[in-house]
């Protein structure tokens, strides 16, 4: 197969480089508007009460819509009691009302009301109001433009001394999506030259290194023209295009790697253009082949969990290593090709001196070798106990979804959100909207069962306020409030807005809000979503409740998270095993593979649950600890690191299994095939750890987590597992290494020495 794959490239080679050129361009235009297609959302589980709150929110509520937001001015320079302040921050308000991109249907708060009520839209400071405003936009809508009309009220008003700010989940997903691509320009700047300096350490070649790019040119761009295109018929994460980028700029480096210093030893060995692709094809290639194949299979149990977030990103990494692999083993040979011994020019004289060719007994990773094999299991126990020892923190790990406080504090929606918490409680920003649906008429009963509701939410710990129409309704008729809305023209205009800010026009849906004393992601909150809910599935039949709001959307996005997780894990585990099962024909090996994934997995995960969830350290990446992980990345990481992981697995034990098959000296051919891969091991791990850290130091808060779990995996994963537990655990195994039944061992043989290995030797 790969000699005709070599034939058709030689043949083909000019047809395939002009087609690559005519794709990559074509995709490159495509992906232009991918940023602006891209929502906040997908945190939403299909089905869910929170899901279900969020729809009838939009039956026809004062101050609600398809979108909504809160307008928040608070003044510099005046309070209420100054005649200046309502025209001022009234004028503000105003300007948001008649942005057309907004299309502004209706609103509630400080603007609407005339009357003594408007003072309860006015915060403890008197410089601040707050006005709810329902869009007539789609949600996807209001992301892409609310981060434009954000800086442009930003701007205009700032020199008047108001501070005006637009809050809601659009408002703040569609920064985090500004936030987004800024973090990933910041992140390729630091990445790239990082990379290349590396690459030209690695390959002491200009030509070698700049034809390393092609790679991750055309995986990034095929991956980002076809999300483009996706993204304008399905919902995709604004989280996607960072992730593809920071997985695809990883492995993309890694497999152009293993390809190109395979090619340029083929030719230093004396063979021709067309031998080495041959050759380079038949080893490299099927190792990137395989590898990318575990890669992509692992990460496609992601899509088992009903998130658009998680299928967002788990898309984007499926296509971008598929793309990776494709243009590894089919464009970049092309490329080898039309090279040919080029591919050596551009020698670079680097610190370290000139490469010596050794004996294998002399390379010092073989000696490294011997030496943990001597005494395996006093190299085996200290770092597999270190590794348990760092897992334990993430037994504790506490999860959520992203709130406000991943965006920086300089943000004007950062500065929305906190003044609303200082200014009308920690909890104003993020209520709990239980959404009572009413079968048929609203009636005297049903109003009774609404107000006992009401009541028992009141008396819940950890509830600041409990906002209903009842009140309001009481105070007109408290015998028959329910009956006044019949009459509900004749009321006052504040008190008919505040009921038909909670009462549909259809009077089929009642909506009763609890401000919390503290934010979403809080233990206390969190626990008062259960207690809500509880009394919330007390009312009697005909009335139906569910509960939505910030704290409902993270509580139903674990909850399906952690539902899924055994299924995905599963499948990984046996998606894995099976493929190294029919790669090495050992039963035993794919366990010992497997048992040192998770040994990795957990140790990143105690890593960050100690720094992100408890904050130690976590000023040195330039961010703050929230006391919780974002939910979506252990689950992310769990996926990505069983595959890269079982890449270096594969690096090495294929090597490992040629010298076992050619020698059937287990002690040898570890020390053998470590020698000989551990140089490429180690350059894919600094390569992989430049991209990582790169994110890790640039990103948001939740792109810095996946950065900083994948950076301290491969680190992990390269050192500890690779270097030492990997040779004591098979050399305690033996001959067990590769046992399957029914297959007979090697008797091992005198064979000629194997090759010098040179010191700088990447294959």
């Amino acid at each position: 197969m790969a000699e005709r794959l070599a034939h058709a490239i030689r043949r083909y080679r000019w047809l395939l480089l002009a087609a690559w050129l005519v794709v990559l361009t074509g995709a490159g235009v495509a992906a232009l508007p991918l940023a602006g297609k891209l929502s906040g959302g997908g945190w939403y589980v299909s089905g869910s009460d929170s899901q279900l709150a969020a729809q009838a929110l939009r039956s026809g509520l004062t101050g609600r819509d398809d979108s909504n937001l809160v307008v928040v001015v608070h003044d510099e320079r005046h309070t209420a009691d100054s005649p200046e302040f309502a025209r001022r921050a009234g004028g503000a308000v105003q300007a948001v009302l008649d942005d057309e991109r907004l299309a502004a249907s209706s609103a509630y708060g400080w603007q609407s009301f005339t009357g003594p009520d408007r003072d309860r839209f006015l915060g403890e400071d008197r410089r601040t109001t707050v006005t709810m405003v329902g869009l007539d936009v789609d949600d996807g809508t209001a992301r892409r433009v609310l981060p434009d009309v954000q800086g442009e009220l930003a701007d205009r008003f700032a020199a008047e001394g108001l501070r005006v700010s637009l809050v809601s989940a659009a408002s703040l997903f569609g920064e985090i999506n500004k936030l987004s691509q800024t973090s990933l320009t910041e992140a390729e700047l630091i990445a790239f030259p990082l990379i290349l300096v590396i690459l030209l350490w690695l390959y002491r070649s200009v030509v070698a290194t700049a034809v390393s790019f092609v790679v991750s040119m055309t995986a990034l761009g095929l991956t980002f023209g076809l999300l483009s295109l996706l993204a304008g018929r399905f919902e995709l994460s604004i989280f996607v295009q960072n992730a593809a980028t920071m997985i695809g700029l990883g492995v993309s480096v890694d497999y152009s790697l293993i390809i190109i210093s395979r090619y340029a030893e083929e030719l230093r060995r004396g063979r021709d253009r067309f031998e080495a692709l041959v050759t380079t094809l038949r080893t490299s290639g099927e190792t990137v082949l395989f590898s990318g194949l575990i890669v992509v299979l692992s990460t496609s149990a992601l899509f088992l969990v009903p998130l658009n977030v998680i299928g967002s990103i788990a898309l984007g990494i499926v296509l971008v290593v598929a793309f990776a692999v494709l243009s590894s083993v089919v464009v970049l040979p092309v490329v080898l090709y039309l090279l040919g011994d080029r591919v050596l020019k551009g020698a670079v004289r680097l610190p370290g001196g000139r490469a010596r060719s050794l004996e294998v007994s002399e390379n010092p990773w073989y000696r490294l070798a011997m030496r943990i094999m001597r005494r395996p299991v006093l190299w085996l126990l200290p770092p597999a106990l270190a590794l348990l020892a760092l897992a334990v923190p993430g037994l504790g790990m506490s999860t959520f979804t992203p709130d406000a406080r991943v965006v920086p504090a300089s943000s004007p929606v950062r500065f929305g959100y906190d003044t609303m918490r200082a200014q009308f409680g920690p909890g104003a920003a993020s209520p709990l909207q239980v959404v009572v649906t009413v079968a048929g008429d609203l009636g005297d009963a049903e109003g009774a069962a609404l107000t006992g509701l009401a009541e028992r939410l009141r008396a819940l710990p950890h509830v600041a306020r409990v906002d209903t129409p009842l009140d309001v309704l009481r105070a007109v008729d408290p015998a028959r409030p329910v009956a006044v809305l019949a009459a509900l023209g004749g009321l006052p205009a504040d008190a008919r807005q505040t009921i038909e800010h909670f009462v549909s026009a259809d009077r089929h849906t009642v909506v009763l809000e609890v401000i919390p004393d503290d934010h979403a992601a809080s233990p206390g909150v969190i626990a008062l979503y259960d207690r809500v809910r509880a009394e919330a599935d007390r009312l009697p039949d005909g009335l139906r409740a569910v509960v939505g709001g910030e704290t409902a959307e993270g509580v139903d996005a674990n909850a399906a998270i952690a539902d899924r997780l055994p299924y995905v894990l599963v499948v990984m585990l046996l998606i894995i095993y099976v493929l190294l099962l029919v790669t090495f024909r050992s039963l035993l090996l794919p366990l010992k593979a497997i048992v040192l994934n998770l040994l990795s997995v957990g140790a990143t995960f105690g890593l960050l649950a100690i720094v992100f969830q408890h904050g130690f350290g976590v000023e040195l990446l330039g961010t703050v600890s929230h006391g919780y992980v974002q939910n979506f990345v252990p689950i992310l990481l769990l996926a990505i690191l069983f595959g890269l992981s079982t890449d270096y697995e594969v690096f090495l034990l294929h090597r490992v299994r040629e010298e076992w098959q050619r020698t059937g000296d287990d002690t040898v051919s570890v020390a053998t095939g470590l020698a000989r891969t551990a140089p490429l091991i180690s350059g894919a791990a600094v390569l992989m750890l430049a991209v990582f850290g790169a994110f890790t130091l640039t990103g948001i808060n939740p792109i810095q987590q996946l950065g900083f779990g994948l950076a301290v995996a491969v680190a992990l994963d390269a050192t500890l597992i690779r270097l030492v537990i990997v040779p004591a655990s098979m050399r305690l195994m033996g001959r067990w290494n590769w046992w399957l039944p029914g297959r007979r061992q090697p008797a091992p043989v005198t064979a000629t020495p194997a090759p010098a290995v040179r010191e700088d030797a990447l294959r």
